[in-house]
């Protein structure tokens, strides 16, 4: 195996399919390969995109039109980039192409495509589409959307409107060209995931002065005949009769319920070179056959014998305690099954954030719309969240202020209002915070717990009253938080709910206290009275300056949000009520 395990710290864990969930308090590359692997991080996810359009406009005097359409994508600064383009349909003012194209879907930003149709001339119909002049052809429309609109669709399919620019500035009005479908299938094979359980008797001792430190390594073989590992077992320390934690493998990793797979027991060592105890060749559906007989398989190991290698049997047997196989739903299963996240906010008002009326001020509202610290957080994250909320209806609230003629405040409503929290999109949580800069002083200090009290209220009467939400919180604060304790409660009670808090540092402060919260090291939060958190559901990040064309640090923040959700569904056993089969 060389030293594909040699690092002494890391080597003993497990990799590529195993210990799913059973220590959730320790970082685990299995279960991170695994999520990844069914599509449970957004950046991993491939969609193939197809596509059909209706009512176009006959452009051809004695025959219909014979479309041709062009998918761009749209970055930040307007520029399009194409993606593909279709076949030619000849004659038809209703064609489904056949053509498909895959994209990788990318949950932590907003991916804008584009659609250009065209008729193509008849004296290009012998030429390849990829050679084809655009400016040769009829421009027949346009139409544009978020590709998180159409994942997020009940059949995944949306309907656009076809529109032709040029005409509608000369008209000021929109003509009707025809309408784009577009439909998403994720491109997974299979959703059947193989649990087991492994077991060994009677292997050999390797060590000179203790028993063999024993692990697994399951491989598939390749056409050309070399084994490609697909996942490996912790190392149980001294143990001639090891059990495993459970194996998850699927069928992305290892082909069909028949494709052979060799298992190989290993002894370790801190050195990397580890001894091989023994290994077998067996299928999926040979392991099943092995757990339901309760036999077990002894274990070969190739010996050379003159010139050539001999398997010898050996003594040492290899069994399968459990097996079960299980569908596991992807994160834009739980979308188009009726699962929304549900976007709120909260803004630190305290007086550290210096005078809003002044430049240096982080809550400066400066006059050439350049947008502020607060604001670029707003709409970094607020712009990807907007599209997985049906009603785009936020709670906005801010802290560490005091409104006209009132007490320091730790959670006020951003639009002033005294029942209502919520405003109606991005734009209005923008103008909200803007007219609260306006009607509150600036205090403190800064304390997180009201805020994530709110949060978790809305979580939990979501849940109580049967609602299929998970929220995602943001706060955007200056400083490091004062309560520290009274956050810690907060947070560990609010683990239990569908709900995520991401947390954004503006300014120069150190934010280096604020990490406590983020349990990414692996210690979960405790309680004052000693309940530890369920699962970590806090993300922080310092927010600064992006150098053209690197990820926002917001984006980053946002990428973990599809596992944060499907933590949380997988652990409660929640289900799609409609997932796409």
């Amino acid at each position: 195996m060389g030293n594909c395990c040699s690092d002494e710290a890391g080597g003993r864990a497990a990799v590529g399919g195993t210990g799913l969930g059973l220590n959730p308090n320790a970082p685990n590359d299995a279960v991170d390969r695994f999520l990844k692997s069914r599509g449970y991080n957004g950046l991993f996810s491939q969609i193939e995109l197809s596509y059909s359009a209706a009512d176009l406009r006959d452009r051809d005097v004695l025959s219909k039109s014979d479309p041709m359409l062009v998918v761009y994508t749209k970055g930040r600064d307007g520029v399009l980039e194409e993606l593909s383009r279709t076949e030619v349909v000849l004659n038809s003012l209703n064609p489904t192409w056949i053509s498909k194209h895959t994209i990788i879907y990318q949950f932590e930003i907003v991916q804008t495509l584009v659609f250009h149709l065209y008729d193509v001339d008849t004296q290009f119909h012998n030429v390849e589409v990829k050679m084809l002049k655009l400016d040769e052809q009829q421009f027949l429309g346009e139409a544009t959307c978020a590709l998180s609109e159409v994942v997020t669709k009940s059949n995944r399919s949306l309907t656009l409107d076809l529109v032709h620019r040029e005409e509608s500035n000369r008209s000021n009005r929109m003509r009707n060209h025809g309408k784009l479908t577009v439909h998403a299938e994720e491109c997974i094979s299979s959703k059947t995931t193989t649990e087991m359980i492994l077991r060994c008797s009677d292997l050999e001792y390797k060590d000179l002065f203790s028993k063999s430190d024993p692990f697994l390594i399951i491989s598939k073989e390749a056409e050309s005949g070399i084994p490609i590992p697909v996942c490996k077992t912790e190392v149980i320390k001294n143990d001639l009769k090891p059990t495993w934690k459970p194996v998850y493998l699927n069928s992305q990793q290892v082909g069909s319920k028949d494709t052979p797979l060799v298992i190989e027991c290993f002894n370790f060592n801190s050195n990397g070179k580890h001894d091989l105890i023994g290994k077998i060749q067996k299928s999926i559906a040979d392991l099943e056959k092995l757990h339901s007989s309760g036999h077990g398989e002894n274990l070969f190991l190739p010996t050379l014998v003159g010139h050539d290698y001999h398997n010898k049997i050996l003594k040492s047997q290899l069994f399968v305690d459990t097996f079960s196989q299980s569908i596991q739903h992807t994160f834009l299963d739980y979308l188009t099954g009726g699962c929304e996240l549900n976007f709120m906010v909260a803004i630190d008002f305290t007086a550290s954030n210096g005078n809003p009326r002044l430049p240096d001020s982080l809550h400066y509202i400066d006059p050439t719309g350049r947008p502020n610290a607060y604001q670029r957080a707003i709409i970094e994250v607020g712009e990807v969240l907007q599209f997985y909320d049906s009603d785009k209806r936020f709670p906005a609230w801010g802290f560490g202020a005091r409104p006209i003629d009132g007490p320091v405040s730790h959670c006020f409503n951003l639009n002033g209002s005294s029942h209502n929290c919520e405003v109606e999109g991005i734009q209005g949580i923008m103008m909200a915070y803007t007219s609260a800069l306006l009607n509150v002083s600036l205090a403190g200090p800064t304390l997180f717990g009201p805020v994530i009290s709110n949060a978790a209220l809305i979580a939990s009467q979501s849940l109580a009253n049967g609602g299929r939400k998970y929220f995602v919180l943001l706060i955007i604060t200056d400083g490091v938080v004062t309560d520290l304790q009274e956050t810690k409660d907060a947070l560990v009670k609010a683990s239990d709910l569908p709900l995520s808090i991401l947390i954004v540092g503006v300014g120069g402060a150190d934010f280096k206290e604020m990490e406590i919260l983020d349990a990414d090291k692996g210690e979960r939060l405790e309680s004052s009275t000693g309940r530890v958190a369920s699962r970590d559901i806090v993300q922080f990040v310092p927010f600064r300056d992006v150098q053209s064309g690197e990820i926002s640090v917001v984006q980053a923040l946002l990428a973990e949000l599809p596992t944060q959700f499907l933590t949380y569904m997988r652990t409660r056993n929640i289900k799609p009520i409609h997932p796409i089969p």
